[in-house]
Formats: structure tokens, C-alpha cells, sequence
């Protein structure tokens, strides 16, 4: 079949690999190149980078509803969605049927973070699901799901890496039945839609004013990246592993540092969290050793600032 596949981060790279090998893919549509680290040095998304290599045409319209008519121009089967971070104009939906591979168990979590919430909310399991595509948020027919469980050391890039892999194969299956004649769609249940929407800045603050298991896992889901941040001292620390702390201390306010030698513990709702990896800014991310043996800004009995999620 002949593909115009949108996708952009590594969540739809093995989806864009495995066209590649399927199908003839026609364009690779993705978001523009964005500035990354101290240097702002502009860096394509991982589709980009993928797309490039197989030497695929790339499309990187800052607003897809202003640039797409030229679409209408190609000559493909179908439309292939896959974590793409821009909502389809209609008219565009209208011009070839489309299919998106979608990081959760639909009508479960629509939006544009999926995978990071089913961490944020301590899932056990979640899945991938292909659906038909409408103008309206994740709301199309399902068309074939499948379970991926969540290890507890499961992070936002581990979950979507073994999730990208199910999306993959479950997309190969649904093209395989779309040119047997066999595919069959089922309506969502609007009465069990939730949602995830896309992440804003401050959906990475933490806030320790909260049991440290809802702290552990909004860390998880935001590791590695853009990592979940809390200031001190105006100094923002970013925080990308993390394990309940040993340490009780009843009488100290959330966010107090209770340990800042060799190993790094605040305070918590219920108890403590003890911090694994660190980046200071302008840092490299370091063991919570390493980052405690080179600072001296701040000292046990210090607060963090109030966070907010």
C-alpha cells in the first residue's frame, strides 16, 4: 500500500520502520526541528532522523491546518498517524481514509500523553490502540487493541519503547486485513472517555505535598525527558529516578531536605523520597552522590518550594 505516515517522536519510529519494510511510503510528515539543551541547537525528532535514513521525503509544516492542500496532490492508500503532535484539518481526513496508532487503551486517556499519564497514575498495565481517525480528539472506531503491562521500573522512554513495538505489529496486522477486505470497526463508549492532554511546563513541577508514590511516579513519567523539576533556593533542579525514602521525620514540612550527604531525601506527604539522579542546571545529569559532593547551596533543614500538579 501507498503511505503518507505522520509521526515524530521515537514512539512511531519501529511504526515508520515497519511501513518501510511493508509498504512504500510516500512521505514522512513530522514536527519542525526544535532547539534542545544549553545550546538550543535546532534537532530533528527521532521520525525525522528515521526518515532520512531510509532517504524518505520529509514534509515539517509548522502548522499543518495552513499547509497541507499540496496533499491532495499524492497518490496514496491511506493516511498512517502515529504520535504525530498536530491535529488533522478535515478537509485533509476527508481526502484518504487515515488510521492512527494510538499509546493507550481507548476511550482510555485520549490527548497527547497518554503514555505519561498511565505512569503519573501508577497503572499497572495500559496498550496500544489503531483506530480510525475523525475530526475530533482520538475519537474514531477502534479497530484493534492489545495490553502492554507496566513494569514498576518502567519510565516514560522504557514504556514507550515496548509500547512503540505493539503499535507496530498491531498496524501491520490492520493494513494486512484492510487489503483482505476484513477489517471491522467498534465504536468507543463515550461514557468511559478520560483524558491526557499534551504536557504543559507546569505539568513537570513537582509538589511533595503529595504521597511519595504520586511523587515516584509523575518522576517516572517525565524520565528522560523534559524531567520533573522543583526549585530551591531559585535554583530549579530537574529529578529523573527516584525510590521511597527510609527516612520518617514527622514533625517536617513537605519538601524539607532530610538528607544531603551521599544520599539525597525530602520530605513527603506520608514520609520521604529519596532522589537517585539530579541535574543542577547547566549540568550534566549525575547520581545524587555525585550531584551532593559538588554543591554547597543548600543543607539539610533547607525547603523546597511549593510545586504544583
Amino acid at each position: 500500500m501507498k503511505i503518507l505516515f505522520m509521526g515524530t517522536p521515537q514512539f512511531a519510529v519501529p511504526i515508520l520502520d515497519m511501513l518501510v519494510k511493508k509498504h512504500e511510503v510516500v512521505l514522512v510528515i513530522t514536527q519542525p526541528d526544535k532547539p534542545v539543551g544549553r545550546k538550543k541547537i535546532l534537532t530533528p525528532s527521532p521520525v525525522k532522523e528515521r526518515a532520512l535514513a531510509w532517504g524518505l521525503p520529509v514534509f515539517q509544516p509548522n502548522t499543518l491546518k495552513k499547509q497541507y492542500t499540496h496533499l491532495f496532490d499524492l497518490d496514496i492508500d491511506v493516511m498512517v498517524t502515529a504520535a504525530y503532535g498536530q491535529m488533522l484539518p478535515k478537509e485533509l481526513l476527508e481526502f484518504r481514509d487515515a488510521i492512527n496508532v494510538h499509546g493507550s487503551l481507548l476511550p482510555q486517556y485520549r490527548g497527547g500523553a497518554p503514555i505519561q499519564y498511565a505512569l503519573f497514575d501508577g497503572l499497572k498495565k495500559t496498550g496500544v490502540t489503531v483506530m480510525s481517525m475523525v475530526y475530533q480528539m482520538d475519537a474514531g472506531d477502534i479497530i484493534k487493541q492489545e495490553d502492554v503491562v507496566i513494569d514498576d521500573h518502567d519510565n516514560y522512554q522504557s514504556l514507550s519503547i515496548k509500547m512503540s513495538y505493539v503499535g507496530a505489529k498491531l498496524l501491520d496486522e490492520v493494513l494486512d486485513n484492510i487489503e483482505k477486505g476484513v477489517i471491522t470497526f467498534t465504536p468507543q463508549d463515550p461514557s468511559q472517555v478520560t483524558f491526557a492532554y499534551t504536557l504543559k511546563p507546569q505539568d513537570e513541577r513537582i509538589h511533595f505535598n503529595q504521597p511519595t508514590e504520586r511523587i515516584i511516579n509523575r518522576i517516572r513519567g517525565l524520565s528522560p525527558e523534559p524531567g520533573a523539576t522543583a526549585s530551591i533556593k531559585n535554583t530549579t533542579l530537574k529529578f529523573y529516578r527516584a525510590q521511597k525514602g527510609d527516612i520518617i521525620e514527622e514533625n517536617a514540612r513537605p519538601g524539607t531536605v532530610l538528607v544531603a550527604k551521599k544520599r539525597f531525601v525530602i520530605k513527603t506527604l506520608d514520609g520521604s523520597i529519596e532522589m537517585l539522579d539530579v541535574q543542577a542546571p547547566g549540568k550534566r545529569i549525575m547520581s545524587a552522590k555525585d550531584f551532593l559532593n559538588g554543591q554547597t547551596f543548600f543543607v539539610e533543614g533547607d525547603g523546597f518550594e511549593e510545586g504544583s500538579f
